[in-house]
């Protein structure tokens, strides 16, 4: 079936007009595509009293043929919660099951199913060395982390979870994620603890390998896996360093991490004055059929290296901004090499107000879109063919705020769709009273019905941006026909590892 873009393409062509291509794609994205986006929002689930940071995972826990939403909450640091970890109904967004923690829950969840009884179970992380494993089925809690005794004041937070091989010899696949970020620490205090990779089974939560950084950095990043190699390949990403101090990024094997020594891993990238916190992601941009690593400093950066020689491909410097969250992957340009979209901070930690996106096309390393969407916030990007010619569309979540005739100022947030062919730009007829801190959405086929679903959260207090007061969790479903894989469809990617693969 010829698409809306190519009979656009034809009309145009004989008329001549660039600007009425350009208007006519803006009506299409402004009205056909925004009415498609919010065709209906099946339902809006608020949960009072707590907040998050977390973005949704999706699995059929209840053998309905639907897929529901697990997401990690809390309340503000330090403090337990009985709601920290929540599995929703896909269907009718009703509670399934609820979990507590001592802290918050701010990580993204790892699916498996480790007790073999056909439904996915749970992995999810937080503050406070928090880091549970659920069954996805019934909500009891599997094991809980439990810190060694002689090094209880050596874990901080967990970072998000990532299974790799067993390497216990036990049969099961275990558990390989970062712990770190001393929260106590003031912010220019160098005198921090080092970060650790640790290798956890999967089936009880054991410690069985635990490396310092190689640099003897902090570390705020989740690591990014490459699956499908042996444990000598350097198939793991990881950083160091945060908003005022320096680090680097690095990539390892999972034998050097179970050595316990961090040696000999490489070197990719440093920051003078900044690190590297937003995950990285695996993507082959040279066309060798091999992955190669790319990820973003705090300092502005995005950079771009060979995934087996570890060489240099680009690096882009977007100015005056700062970057926490991590990118989206999609084919944006007119080549078959992935493009990336990514959401900065303008300004410097702690002055950070608005934010600056920029997509980069991925085989030249150079931006090609830019716009200034929203007050900033640290959700990432996410992507699919919308509209069926081939080229991918991006949502991204943006907050703003809107000022009464006595100047009260009162905070919404909404999802904009941004066509990249045209460079045009659309809200969606959402408008949710609230903010969103960081909580990236999961875009796909919900119900299998062939049609595109959004599961979308957001802080619901008005008034103020930073709270814990109360969450909505939004299932919209869309008429927009799901003709193919999704591209980016979650936070670190649809399969939540940091891997694009065309």
């Amino acid at each position: 079936m010829i698409s809306f873009w190519e009979i656009l393409d034809i009309v145009t062509h004989f008329h001549g007009f660039k600007i009425v291509k350009y208007l006519i794609a803006l009506i299409y994205l402004t009205i056909f595509l925004v009415e498609d986006v919010s065709a209906q929002d099946t339902w809006a689930k608020r949960l009072p009293g707590i907040g998050s940071f977390s973005s949704p995972r999706i699995a059929d826990l209840n053998n309905d043929s639907i897929g529901d939403i697990i997401l990690g909450a809390g309340r503000k640091e330090f403090q337990s919660c009985d709601s920290a970890v929540v599995a929703l109904n896909g269907k009718t967004g009703e509670l399934i099951w609820k979990v507590s923690a001592r802290d918050q829950i701010f990580g993204s969840a790892a699916l498996k199913d480790i007790n073999h009884d056909g439904i996915m179970d749970v992995f999810i992380n937080g503050r406070s060395a928090e880091l549970i494993a659920i069954d996805g089925y019934s909500g009891k809690v599997i094991w809980r982390f439990q810190k060694p005794k002689k090094q209880e004041k050596e874990w901080f937070n967990f970072y998000n979870p990532q299974f790799i091989p067993d390497q216990n010899n036990d049969g099961q696949d275990d558990i390989l994620i970062s712990n770190g970020g001393d929260v106590l620490a003031e912010p220019y205090d160098s005198n921090r603890p080092p970060g650790h990779l640790v290798i956890l089974d999967g089936t009880n939560g054991n410690l069985i390998s635990r490396a310092p950084m190689p640099d003897g950095g902090e570390t705020y990043m989740s690591v990014a896996v490459l699956p499908n190699h042996s444990n000598r390949f350097k198939n793991v990403i990881f950083g160091t360093g945060g908003e005022t101090l320096e680090g680097n990024l690095f990539v390892t094997s999972l034998a050097e991490i179970k050595s316990g020594n961090l040696s000999k891993s490489e070197k990719l990238a440093s920051g003078k004055n900044k690190g590297f916190v937003g995950p990285a992601a695996w993507v082959d941009i040279n066309g060798d059929s091999q992955h190669d690593i790319i990820a973003n400093a705090v300092d502005g950066r995005i950079l771009a290296f060979d995934g087996y020689t570890h060489e240099p491909i680009w690096t882009v410097m977007v100015p005056n901004a700062e970057a926490y969250s991590s990118l989206a992957i999609g084919l944006f340009t007119n080549d078959s090499i992935p493009d990336f979209f990514v959401s900065f901070a303008q300004g410097t930690w702690p002055n950070l107000d608005w934010s600056k996106q920029v997509m980069i096309d991925g085989q030249k390393g150079a931006i090609v879109y830019e716009d200034n969407l929203g007050f900033y916030q640290m959700s990432t990007p996410v992507v699919a063919d919308l509209n069926g010619d081939g080229r991918d569309e991006a949502l991204l979540p943006i907050n703003y705020q809107i000022l009464n005739e006595f100047e009260m100022k009162f905070f919404y947030n909404n999802i904009m769709a941004i066509e990249f062919t045209e460079k045009i730009s659309a809200k969606l007829d959402l408008d949710y009273e609230g903010n969103n801190l960081s909580s990236t959405p999961w875009i796909g086929d919900l119900d299998n019905n062939g049609f595109l679903d959004i599961v979308y959260v957001h802080g619901t207090n008005s008034k103020q941006t930073y709270t814990f007061d109360g969450l909505q969790i939004n299932r919209i479903d869309t008429q927009f026909p799901v003709t193919g894989k999704i591209s980016w469809g979650a936070y670190m990617g649809s399969s939540y590892n940091g891997v694009y693969n065309k």
